[in-house]
């Protein structure tokens, strides 16, 4: 009986809390909303089967938990809170992306840069909030919508407050269909999201070629903070680009990307255990991380329309919401909501520009805030 009552007193029932419950309630729901309702399944089924296996209750002396010292988990975990994944994911998204329509268009890369703003209203609403620079600093990249950056960022800054910027960054990433089309009605008019735009140009392969080296030196001076995140996003579209190198670019946006994000996601989930999560900081950061990407959205579409005063071929300002840097959610977004107006409006390639603008905007950002918040 002894052995039997030492076998229930080590279960993970006997330390179940209602903090652990509404954890594992919450990854089932990203699990649900992942498969049922097709948000981001590539990100949330990762981050929410994490999240149930990062709630199950520790029994003491056996190393389980990411924050147990020796556990697998934590080795896994060393990727994320050494900031390892997040220029991996970078890689693979240069490799994947096309920035010959931000070529073909300049102007809209100021559309990208203009979404940035909500990084920079939010860590100011940080700091009046009483969170320290580099927490307001790691807080308000959540704006960028960009996972992998506020990943990179908190691990610099925060690395305290990781996972509940990276859980709250992942979150909004995959509500965007959700969070930016009342945005986008509220902004614009019928008239203004029936505007048509010119078919983008051509784009020269010596073009496409030249530009990751030259974005890479242009960015890394202005932000040498940036220069991780930076230049694995250029090198990887190098990769892609030159044509002499498909080996290596298929497995950067492939396989390597893939096993990336799995890890990145799984362990991200399981860093949010009831005791380290459930706290009124985290809800602080997931109400910030809400209006950093709602200002982010709008400060797009407003710059948008700011422009058109000057314009003599219109930019629709709708494509000014896809300045944030979920690619290629964003985009997709503006295309829908710019199709419910006009069905033979084609924004998607147009929309692409400031989405890709807004990745690099965002690791701009961040590596400013890394250079001047670091101590």
């Amino acid at each position: 009986m002894e052995l039997l009552s030492d076998f229930f007193q080590n279960t993970g029932f006997m330390s179940l809390t209602w903090g652990h419950l509404l954890m594992i309630v919450i990854g089932i729901v990203f699990i649900t909303l992942a498969i049922t309702k097709d948000y981001e399944p590539l990100l949330l089924i990762p981050i929410g089967f994490g999240v149930i296996v990062g709630n199950i209750p520790s029994i003491a002396g056996m190393p389980l938990s990411v924050y147990d010292e020796g556990s697998v988990l934590s080795y896994i975990y060393f990727g994320v809170s050494q900031g390892l994944f997040p220029p991996l994911i970078f890689l693979g998204i240069g490799a994947m992306t096309d920035f010959s329509t931000m070529l073909s268009n300049p102007k809209l890369v100021l559309l990208g840069a203009a979404a940035q703003i909500g990084i920079f209203l939010t860590l100011l609403g940080s700091l009046y909030l009483g969170f320290t620079p580099a927490e307001a600093g790691a807080i308000g990249i959540i704006g960028g919508a960009d996972g992998p950056t506020a990943i990179f960022l908190s691990a610099k800054l925060a690395p305290h407050l990781l996972g509940s910027i990276a859980i709250a960054a992942y979150s909004y990433m995959a509500l965007v269909p959700v969070i930016q089309p009342p945005i986008m009605y509220l902004l614009t008019t019928e008239r203004e999201r029936r505007i048509h735009m010119k078919a983008p140009r051509t784009v020269s392969k010596r073009e496409r070629i030249i530009f990751p080296v030259a974005a890479f030196l242009i960015c890394a001076m202005i932000a040498p903070g940036s220069m991780v995140l930076i230049g694995m996003l250029f090198f990887g579209n190098l990769l892609k680009e030159c044509t002499v190198t498909d080996r290596l670019a298929n497995t950067a946006r492939n396989a390597m990307i893939d096993i990336v994000t799995i890890l990145l996601g799984f362990s991200v989930g399981a860093s949010t255990s009831a005791d380290h999560f459930l706290t009124p900081q985290s809800i602080l950061i997931f109400g910030l991380g809400a209006l950093s990407f709602c200002v982010a959205t709008a400060g797009g579409i407003l710059f948008a329309k700011f422009l058109n005063l000057f314009l003599t071929d219109k930019i629709n300002p709708l494509v000014g919401a896809a300045g944030v840097s979920a690619v290629p959610d964003s985009a997709r977004v503006v295309q829908t909501v710019g199709r419910q107006a006009d069905p033979s409006n084609y924004l998607l390639m147009h929309a692409m520009a400031p989405n890709v603008a807004g990745v690099i905007g965002s690791a701009i950002g961040a590596g400013i805030l890394w250079t001047v918040l670091v101590k």
